[in-house]
């Protein structure tokens, strides 16, 4: 079955229970930034290890300990983790990831791109506009990813 990775993004301090439901049963959580408040951090790792990036909002002296860009092993793939897509100063199929991971748009997205998925769960926190609250999660076999975005009902 692989390993089961689950991805949030744009928390903004809630963690809402739909999210915690979405989630359960992975084997690893990535957190994309925008966390807003260290509770998010620690009732995700009640449920799986958890690697989390710091995000534009993120600026409270908690924060600070969270790296801007993390890297994940999962089997025999890689994955990138970024919070702003813009910020992103790498080529990832030449560094040899798998996936790029990333947040703060608000806005799920997931698209291949020269055989590197792009992974943007959306915001699970307080919703935007009329933009989806949502999570994802990714499967890894070996070096192969897919992924599912899941809209929660909230």
């Amino acid at each position: 079955m692989g390993c089961q990775v689950g991805v949030i993004s744009d928390t903004h301090g809630v963690l809402r229970p739909e999210a915690t439901a979405a989630l359960r049963g992975v084997d690893f959580i990535v957190h994309a930034g925008d966390v807003g408040s260290p509770e998010v951090l620690f009732l995700l790792a009640e449920l799986a290890p958890v690697t989390a990036v710091r995000g534009n909002n993120d600026r409270d002296p908690w924060a600070d300990k969270l790296p801007l860009t993390a890297v994940l092993k999962v089997e025999s793939s890689s994955l990138y983790v970024v919070h702003d897509i813009g910020s992103l100063n790498l080529d990832p199929r030449a560094e040899g990831f798998q996936a790029v991971i990333t947040g703060h748009s608000h806005k799920p997205l997931a698209e291949v791109r020269r055989g590197v998925l792009f992974l943007n769960p959306g915001s699970a926190g307080p919703r935007r506009f009329s933009l989806p609250v949502a999570v994802a999660r990714i499967e890894v076999q070996g070096s192969s990813v897919s992924h599912k975005l899941i809209n929660l009902a909230v």
